[in-house]
């Protein structure tokens, strides 16, 4: 017997391993970008790059785990109170999975029946998949995040960063882009035929949004060093 293959399975850490990935190529390659539009010297450009590449790594998985341990904490506030419903009310309980089903198109009847049996095996689990929406696949799992989410983040960043570190200096920017685009279109595709999901779909997507970062820092770099040799900012000494 062959059983299906479902993608959903994969969706937990697929979605914070693209998140991490595609965060650590663009902002590795951003930052890269937005020095090297104001630096001459490769030296700052590399330092820059690992930096931004180190910092982002450890801010990834670690936003990652707290914000994947919130909604955790949620769903077993949720289940805590579902099984003192279930102490406390098991008949009404029960009724409240029936009109689910009931809900569902199966008749009045035949709802009671099966919310009465799944009951009598395991009433909370009925209740988690059928009222609240938690199972197995669903079900927040912060460490698998964050893992998958560092990870990921650490192989993208490593690739703008190598660029800055082989790439020729004075084409740094137009190299930074390009491979930039080149790596979310890898990344793009590999995505989507590990969730099963359009190719092309997904590689527009992520160039079309990739593409509008990298190209909105260097103008934020530009800003500043502009106002900077204004002396916009000024050098006087902070007074507290």
């Amino acid at each position: 017997m062959q059983f299906e293959q479902h993608y959903v399975n994969r969706s937990n850490w697929l979605r914070a391993a693209i998140l991490g990935a595609n965060d650590g190529i663009l902002s590795t390659a951003s930052i890269i970008i937005g020095v090297a539009a104001a630096s001459s010297t490769r030296e700052p450009i590399i330092l820059a790059g690992v930096a931004g590449l180190a910092a982002g790594a450890l801010s990834m998985a670690a936003g990652e785990y707290v914000s994947v341990s919130s909604q955790a904490d949620i769903e077993n506030s949720d289940l805590e109170r579902e099984q003192k419903e279930i102490d406390e009310m098991p008949e009404a309980e029960m009724l409240e999975l029936a009109k689910i089903y009931e809900g569902r198109g199966l008749s009045k009847e035949l709802s009671i029946e099966v919310a009465k049996q799944l009951s009598e095996h395991d009433a909370l689990g009925a209740h988690a998949r059928d009222e609240l929406g938690i199972n197995e696949i669903t079900q927040a799992k912060p460490f698998q995040a964050a893992l998958a989410s560092g990870a990921a983040f650490v192989v993208g960043g490593t690739l703008p960063a190598l660029v800055a570190v082989f790439g020729n200096l004075h084409q740094m920017i137009y190299l930074q882009y390009a491979f930039a685009i080149l790596f979310l279109v890898v990344l793009g595709s590999v995505a989507a035929k590990t969730g099963g999901s359009s190719v092309l779909k997904a590689i527009l997507r992520v160039t079309w949004w990739g593409t509008l970062a990298m190209g909105i820092t260097p103008c934020i770099f530009h800003l500043a060093d502009a106002l900077d040799s204004a002396d916009f900012f000024g050098d006087q000494p902070a007074t507290f």
